[in-house]
């Protein structure tokens, strides 16, 4: 699926590290292609980059470091995975530090991601909140949050995705000389009664017709797409629903509850064995909510939960 003139970008990322975000992007992506996509992935966990292990393959001979330091394209550095029209280009755990990539550096990794030659670039970005991580998140046409029914994976999942919307928010009205604004208008929001930032968003919406304007334009279809990963019952599906509305009532963010998938210990297994889990297990429940994922993804379908 092509979109604004490149293959569409899904960003995957997650407040915490542990919830399977390399075991989603590889099984997104595997299902992708054998639906006749295009698909690149793309290993952004700089300094943990391990998307090649989920893929059954060897860590390849070049990776992303090799465009910061020697200047070769992406599309030069991408390698066979062994799945039909699936590809990769590796992340590495070696040599590059991403706090030393440069602005330049990062804006010329944008230009080159969103103009590869495909139908879909799938980035398995780092956890946590660093602004470089946030910033390349934002790069995506989906942004997905992966999360586990855990107290504390929920509450780093509410926080990276608050350091995301305050990220979206700056950069809009940075663009338009007013980021600023919103820095100060955070820093004294006690003053303003501001308690969220669902309430900053509608504080600064009002506070000039020009700056609504940026808001409404910038905000009207941004959305998080929420994956709950390694369910255990069926009583933690709710989770996902819970997480949303939190969502949408503390950031005034549109989000969709796009799907779920089971705990499997043969995912492990896998990864040991060094072994596909799509292609290993294609009639498992892991693998068929996989592909619930993949469609409602494509669609922009919720997961709907039977009541009662």
């Amino acid at each position: 699926m092509k979109n604004n003139g490149h293959g569409e970008i899904w960003a995957i990322s997650s407040g915490k590290g542990g919830t399977g975000k390399s075991f989603v992007a590889s099984s997104l992506g595997t299902c992708l292609a054998s639906r006749g996509n295009r698909v690149i992935l793309f290993d952004a966990d700089f300094g943990g980059a391990n998307l090649h292990s989920f893929l059954g393959i060897n860590r390849p001979k070049y990776s992303v470091t090799d465009f910061f330091e020697k200047g070769v394209a992406l599309d030069e550095l991408m390698v066979e995975t062994g799945i039909s029209d699936l590809r990769l280009i590796a992340g590495d755990v070696d040599s590059l530090d991403s706090d030393n990539i440069k602005y330049f550096q990062k804006m010329k990794l944008y230009r080159h991601i969103t103009s590869l030659d495909t139908d879909y670039v799938l980035i398995d970005l780092s956890a946590g909140s660093n602004y470089k991580t946030i910033d390349t998140f934002l790069l995506g046409d989906k942004l997905l949050a992966i999360m586990f029914p855990q107290l504390v994976a929920i509450e780093n999942a509410y926080h990276f995705v608050k350091n995301v919307v305050f990220r979206k928010l700056v950069s809009s009205l940075k663009a338009h000389g007013l980021g600023d604004v919103v820095r100060f208008t955070w820093k004294n929001r006690h003053d303003f009664g501001i308690k969220n930032l669902k309430d900053l968003v509608d504080f600064l919406t009002g506070m000039s017709m020009e700056i609504g304007n940026i808001l409404s334009k910038e905000f009207s279809s941004f959305c998080i797409y929420l994956i709950l990963n390694q369910v255990r019952s069926r009583n933690e599906l709710v989770i996902g629903s819970y997480v949303k509305s939190i969502f949408r009532k503390y950031l005034g963010l549109n989000a969709l509850y796009v799907g779920f998938v089971e705990y499997d210990d043969s995912v492990w297994r896998c990864i040991n064995e060094r072994k596909p889990f799509m292609k290993a297990h294609p009639l498992s429940r892991c693998a068929r909510e996989v592909e619930r994922l993949t469609e409602n993804l494509i669609n922009e379908r919720q997961v709907m939960l039977a009541r009662g």
